[in-house]
């Protein structure tokens, strides 16, 4: 599993002209599924995700994560992330797990992330949705299990 980590001060996401997701400072993050992936991936990439020191303490050092801060969690599922890009210049997404087992762990990782981490919102999966952000810094980190 993949997951692009924005270190936001407000993030929201709408489908169509309906918000359906909204965080304040926090992290929005972009989760791609790759062929293979299980819910233990799922499991690591989350407990990453939340203790992942990307917020400043009071010497300006990034040693706070989410969970230290009380932050607001944006999961949006992105099937592009795992493209294959190395070849032309169309991206191949055969990297990409197939659409119900995308669906699947991406709805796993959601109901795990709200058990652990209450404030958690999610973009729909397999939605054309509109993402707006204001990156914090800016910060951005990938994070990958395999």
């Amino acid at each position: 599993m993949i997951a692009l980590l924005q270190r936001v001060s407000h993030a929201d996401v709408h489908v169509g002209s309906q918000q359906v997701a909204e965080i304040q400072q926090g992290l929005l993050v972009l989760i791609g599924v790759e062929r293979g992936d299980t819910e233990a991936d799922a499991d690591r990439l989350l407990d990453r995700i939340l203790t992942y020191r990307v917020f400043s303490d009071d010497n300006d050092k990034m040693n706070l994560s989410l969970k230290d801060i009380h932050g607001g969690l944006l999961l949006v599922p992105q099937f592009t992330l795992p493209a294959d890009t190395r070849k032309g210049t169309r991206p191949s997404f055969t990297p990409a797990a197939p659409p119900e087992q995308g669906e699947a762990l991406f709805a796993y990782l959601v109901s795990q992330a709200r058990i652990k981490h209450p404030s958690t919102a999610a973009g729909h999966f397999g939605a054309d949705m509109q993402v707006r952000l204001t990156n914090d810094g800016p910060v951005t980190f990938w994070l990958q299990t395999h």
